[in-house]
C-alpha cells in the first residue's frame, strides 16, 4: 500500500440508478467517506492505519468520453451502473418486471438451453448423416466436432478479460447473435449442395457374384467441410461469453448464499439442452432430407440409403437464438440492488504472497495489464488446483458422453439406437440433477469457500467408489461365427470367410448382424450363407442359410413361423443392465454434484476483479485438458479392445465391429479411477492450501460510501488490524 489512496475496481463503471451521469466525487468527500468507514470498522487502529487516513487523497479523474468510467458522488453510494430495463429513453414499465436476477436467469437459461441443443445435441446426432451426404471420412467429421472447442480455447481468455470491464448483458446479446449465426451457417450446405441422389440398393444375401475391385473416388461435396467448421467456430465464439461473463454477472447480482443455486440452475439447463437436441434431431431425421421439395421417394427409414432432414433443427435454433438478442440488450450494466448486495458480501479470497497487490487505480483498464492479471491468477495455487480437478472430471464426463452408448450396446447386445436412448436417459437427467442438487445444498447450508471445496471432495470420493460398477456390468461376448465360434466346425477363428460362404464374395465393410437359429451370431446374412429372405416380417427373417446347421428345408413364406435366422443381434444372457444403469445414474449425480460448487469456489477464491478471467482460464484449460483429449483417450482405449475390424476391398482398416467386453470394462474402470484420483488429490490439495481472510475481520467488497477497493488489498488491511 502506498499512501492512503483509494483503489478503484475497474470491473464496474459507476453511474446512478436513475440518471445517466452524476458529478464526480471531490477529494475531500472521498477522504471523508473513507474516514467514516474506517471509524466504523474499529474503535482503535494501529499507527500505520492512522497514517492511511491522514494521507491526502489524490483527485479522481473527471468524465471524458463514453468509454471512460465516471465516479459517483458520495450521495450515490454506488459504484455500479444500476438502471431500468430498456433501450435509451425507451423504458416501458412492463420490462421492469424482468429487471431482476430471476428475469436475467430466465433468459440466461434459454440461451444456455439453445447452445446445448445446437452444439451438443443437433451437431452430434447429425454427424453420421453429414458423413454420408457429403462423403466425408470420420476423421474429418471429428475435426468439425473439435472446432467448437478450438474456438472457445482461443477466445475465452480475451473475451473474459475485456468483458469483465464491459457491459456483460450486451456481451450475452452478442453471444445470442453468434450462436444463431453459427447455427445458420452450419445449415447452409443443405441449400447449396442440390438434391440428394439415391444410389442402388446393396443386396445383403448370398449371391454368386464377382468380387468388386478397389476403387477410390473424390467428391466435391467434401469441400463443404469448411462451411461446417466455420459454423462451429462461430458457435464457439458465442459460447465463450455465455459461460464466463454470464456466470460472473449472475454471481454479481445475487447474495453469496444464493449464487450457487442460480449458477446450478443455469448449468443444468445447458445439460438439458443436448437431451432436447437429441430428441428434436431424432424426430427430424425421420423426415426425408429433401422434404418440402416435392420429390417422391419409395424408400423408408430402414433402407440404408435413407438420409434424414438434419438441417431443420439448426434453422429453428437460429431463429430462437436471435430472438434473445433484444431481451439481453435491454438489461442495464448492473441489476438494481447490486451495490447493496455487494456491501453485504464478505471477502473469501485466498490469501497468499501472490495475491494481487496492484494499487494503480487504472490497472485492468488497458489490455497491457492482461499478462500481469493472467500471471496473478496462474500463481493462485488454490485456483489452479480447482481448475485441474474440473479438467480431470471433464475428461471422464465427455468420454462417457461419447462412448457410453457403445459400451451398453456391446455389453448387453442392444441396438445402437436403443443403447443411445438408454445412455441419454442416464447421463442427461443425472447430470442435470447433480448440478441443481449441488447448488441447492451449498445455498441451503450457506457454505463458506473452504466448506464448498470439502463438499466437492466428498462428492468425488462417492463417485470414485461407484465407478467400479463397470466391473460388475462386464459380460462375456456371445458366440460369434468366425470370431469366437467356428462355422459348424469349419473355417478358422479370426476369419469370417469359411467354405460355406466362400462363393458369396461377401463384403466385410457391410455389417448387418444376424442371429441364427443355432444361437450363434453372424456378421451379415451374406456371411451366414443365406440365399432368401422375407422382409414383410419384423424383424426381417432369412432362409436357406448354408452356414447355419438345420435339420429340414424351410420354405421362405411370410406365413411361416419357422426361420433359420433373423435380423439383429442375439439376445444376451447378461442380466445386469437394470442394476448397472441404477448405480451408474447415482455415480453421475455425485460426479456433477461437485460441478456447481467448484465453480462457486473459483469465484470466491480469486480477486473480485478477476472472476471473469478466472472462468475464462478454467474453461480454456478444461477444454485443453478435458473435453478435447477426453473422447480421444476413450476412443483409443476402447479401440485397443477390438477383436474384429472393418477392412474394405482396398485393405484399409475402418471402424471396429466387435469388442472384447471384459477387457473394455476393465479399461474403462482404469481410466475412471485414474481421473477420479487426480480429481480427489487436487481437490484435497485446494482445501489444504486455502487460506481465508482472518476470522472476525468483517471484510466487504465495498466500503459504505467510499470508492471500491481491491479485495485482496482490503483483506490485507484487515489482517494488519487484527495482527
Amino acid at each position: 500500500m502506498k499512501g492512503g489512496r483509494g483503489i478503484e475496481n475497474p470491473a464496474f463503471v459507476a453511474s446512478s440508478p436513475d440518471t445517466p451521469r452524476r458529478p464526480t466525487a471531490s477529494p475531500s468527500s472521498v477522504e471523508a467517506s473513507v474516514l467514516a468507514a474506517n471509524t466504523q470498522r474499529a474503535d482503535s487502529q494501529p499507527p500505520e492505519n492512522q497514517e492511511l487516513q491522514k494521507s491526502p487523497e489524490p483527485p479522481l479523474p473527471s468524465a471524458t468520453g463514453p468509454g471512460s468510467p465516471e465516479r459517483p458522488g458520495p450521495e450515490s453510494g454506488s459504484e455500479f451502473e444500476e438502471g431500468p430495463c430498456g433501450w435509451g429513453t425507451f423504458q416501458p414499465a412492463c420490462l421492469q418486471r424482468c429487471n431482476t436476477p430471476q428475469g436475467f436467469l430466465l433468459h440466461y437459461c434459454l440461451l444456455a438451453l439453445t447452445q446445448g441443443i445446437v452444439v451438443n445435441g443437433l451437431v452430434n446426432i447429425s454427424i453420421s448423416t453429414i458423413e454420408k451426404r457429403y462423403e466425408m471420412k470420420s476423421s474429418l467429421t471429428g475435426l468439425i466436432s473439435s472446432s467448437y472447442d478450438i474456438s472457445f480455447c482461443l477466445l475465452s481468455l480475451f473475451v473474459s478479460f475485456i468483458g469483465e470491464r464491459g457491459h456483460k448483458p450486451r456481451w450475452l446479446a452478442f453471444a445470442s447473435f453468434m450462436i444463431g449465426l453459427g447455427a445458420l451457417v452450419f445449415s447452409l450446405p443443405k441449400f447449396f449442395s442440390g438434391k440428394y441422389e439415391l444410389g442402388s440398393l446393396l443386396e445383403d444375401t448370398c449371391l454368386t457374384r464377382n468380387r468388386t475391385g478397389c476403387t477410390s473416388s473424390s467428391s466435391s461435396l467434401s469441400s463443404y467441410l469448411y462451411v461446417f467448421i466455420l459454423g462451429q467456430l462461430l458457435l464457439g465464439t458465442g459460447g465463450t461469453p455465455l459461460y464466463t461473463l454470464g456466470t460472473a454477472f449472475i454471481d454479481d447480482s445475487v447474495p453469496t448464499h444464493k449464487s450457487s443455486l442460480y449458477i446450478g440452475i443455469g448449468y443444468a439447463m445447458s445439460i438439458l439442452g443436448p437431451a432436447i437436441g437429441y430428441v428434436l434431431g431424432g424426430q427430424l431425421l425421420t423426415l426425408y432430407i429433401d422434404v418440402g421439395m416435392g420429390q417422391r421417394i419409395d424408400i423408408t427409414e430402414d433402407d440404408p440409403r435413407w438420409l434424414g432432414a438434419w438441417w431443420i433443427g439448426f434453422l429453428v435454433s437460429w431463429l430462437f437464438a436471435w430472438s434473445l438478442i433484444l431481451p439481453f440488450s435491454c438489461f442495464p450494466k448492473h441489476l438494481p440492488g447490486t451495490a447493496k448486495i455487494h456491501e453485504g458480501k464478505t471477502c473469501q479470497t485466498h490469501q497468499s504472497k501472490s495475491s494481487l497487490q496492484q494499487t494503480d487505480q487504472n490497472f485492468g483498464k488497458s489490455f497491457k495489464d492482461f499478462p500481469a492479471a493472467l500471471k496473478n491468477l496462474m500463481r493462485n495455487t488454490v485456483f489452479m488446483c480447482l481448475v485441474v480437478s474440473t479438467s480431470s472430471e471433464a475428461l471422464i464426463t465427455t468420454g462417457f458422453a461419447t462412448f457410453l452408448p457403445k459400451f451398453i450396446e456391446n455389453q448387453f447386445g442392444l441396438s445402437s439406437s436403443f443403447a443411445a436412448t438408454l445412455g441419454g436417459a442416464v447421463l442427461i437427467p443425472g447430470a442435470a440433477l447433480g448440478q441443481i442438487l449441488g447448488g441447492v445444498l451449498v445455498s441451503k447450508f450457506k457454505m463458506t469457500c473452504k466448506n464448498i471445496m470439502k463438499f466437492a471432495l466428498l462428492s468425488s470420493v462417492c463417485a470414485l467408489v461407484l465407478s467400479f460398477v463397470f466391473l460388475y456390468a462386464s459380460c462375456e461376448n456371445e458366440p460369434f461365427a468366425g470370431v469366437s465360434e467356428s462355422y459348424n466346425g469349419t473355417g478358422a477363428l479370426g476369419n469370417l470367410t469359411a467354405p460355406c460362404n466362400a462363393d458369396c464374395n461377401c463384403m466385410r465393410s457391410y455389417y448387418y448382424p444376424l442371429c441364427g437359429g443355432d444361437g450363434v451370431q453372424y456378421f451379415s446374412p451374406c456371411f451366414a450363407g443365406c440365399k432368401s429372405s422375407v422382409s414383410k416380417r419384423q424383424p426381417k427373417v432369412y432362409y436357406n442359410c448354408s452356414c447355419i446347421a438345420r435339420k429340414i428345408e424351410i420354405s421362405p413364406t411370410a406365413a411361416s413361423s419357422r426361420f433359420e435366422a433373423r435380423a439383429g443381434k442375439c439376445e444376451t444372457r447378461c442380466t445386469n443392465l437394470p442394476i448397472f444403469l441404477g448405480i451408474f445414474f447415482t455415480a453421475i449425480i455425485f460426479t456433477f454434484m461437485s460441478g456447481t460448487p467448484i465453480t462457486v469456489a473459483i469465484l470466491r477464491c480469486v480477486n473480485q476483479r478477476q472472476r471473469s478471467l478466472a472462468l475464462g482460464i478454467q474453461f480454456m484449460l478444461l477444454r485443453l485438458l478435458g473435453t478435447i483429449p477426453g473422447p480421444i483417450i476413450f476412443g483409443v482405449t476402447i479401440d485397443s479392445t477390438c477383436i474384429l475390424w472393418d477392412i474394405n476391398e482396398c485393405g484399409i482398416k475402418g471402424a471396429c465391429w466387435i469388442y472384447d467386453n471384459i477387457k473394455m470394462a476393465r479399461m474403462l474402470v482404469t481410466i475412471s479411477v485414474i481421473c477420479k484420483v487426480i480429481t480427489i488429490c487436487f481437490n484435497g490439495l485446494a482445501v489444504f492450501l486455502y487460506k481465508p481472510p482472518p476470522e472476525g475481520a468483517d471484510v466487504t467488497f465495498q466500503s459504505q460510501n467510499s470508492v471500491v477497493t481491491t479485495v485482496s488489498v482490503e483483506c490485507d488491511l484487515n489482517k494488519s488490524r487484527n495482527g
